[in-house]
């Protein structure tokens, strides 16, 4: 019997991510190396989604997997965010990993984009939930007994009271027409503290409402860092 093949994992904290990770993990023919993430210098929250850096890092302790944080500036440009993950993935490339795994769903210029630079540095990408309905990924979330909570919304499409709340049944009740249950159009953006692949769950309480731009971010707030705010 031949050993599993080491893949590289991009992580981003959510949903997505989870269920992605949790189709691999199944599977005898790979094994996990590590969780790559790209966190924003400064702020040290998870890019785009805004978690704090600390709840990034319990997932990966519960989740038992090694971590590997990539640090990009605030508004970060398409080269520099290219340059600073090519260097992070050569590191991997000459451990003998060719293939990154992410959790996209059906954004066919996303996946483009990165099947172009993973080929730069010869590595492949691979998307285990690829055209999967995002309903069905959404009943196989819940039956998975998986929970998140929406950290960033887009309230060009939902109402800030969003932001916050947990993935259950009564939030996809209320998602209006036209947002895909799984946010894959940017509506939504979720953290991810328990499940099936996770040792124990992430503790968190709900801190305040921010917005930037458009954008609806409510901060989550690890046990430790309530005493400090």
């Amino acid at each position: 019997m031949s050993p599993a093949e080491p893949i590289l994992f991009c992580w981003s904290g959510g949903k997505d991510s989870a269920l992605a990770l949790h189709t691999l993990l199944r599977q005898t023919d790979v094994r996990i190396a590590a969780l790559l993430t790209t966190v924003t210098e400064g702020y040290d929250r998870i890019s785009m989604h805004g978690v704090r850096r600390e709840l990034l890092q319990r997932q990966a302790e519960s989740l038992r997997l090694p971590l590997h944080e990539v640090f990009i500036p605030p508004k970060c440009g398409n080269p520099l965010y290219e340059a600073r993950m090519e260097e992070a993935l050569l590191l991997y490339f000459q451990q003998g990993i060719r293939r990154v795994a992410f959790g996209d769903i059906f954004l066919e210029d996303l996946r483009l984009y990165r099947e172009e630079n993973l080929s730069r540095v010869a590595m492949q990408a691979l998307f285990p939930i690829w055209k999967r309905n995002t309903c069905e990924l959404i009943r196989e979330f819940h039956a998975a007994q998986f929970r998140s909570v929406a950290v960033c919304i887009d309230s060009k499409v939902l109402d800030p009271s969003f932001a916050g709340r947990e993935l259950d049944a009564s939030f996809f009740a209320d998602l209006p027409a036209g947002v895909d249950p799984c946010g894959e159009n940017g509506e939504f953006h979720t953290f991810v503290f328990d499940g099936p692949i996770f040792s124990r769950p992430v503790d968190f309480t709900l801190g305040e409402v921010v917005q930037r731009d458009s954008f609806i971010f409510r901060d989550l707030l690890p046990e430790k860092a309530l005493k400090e705010v």
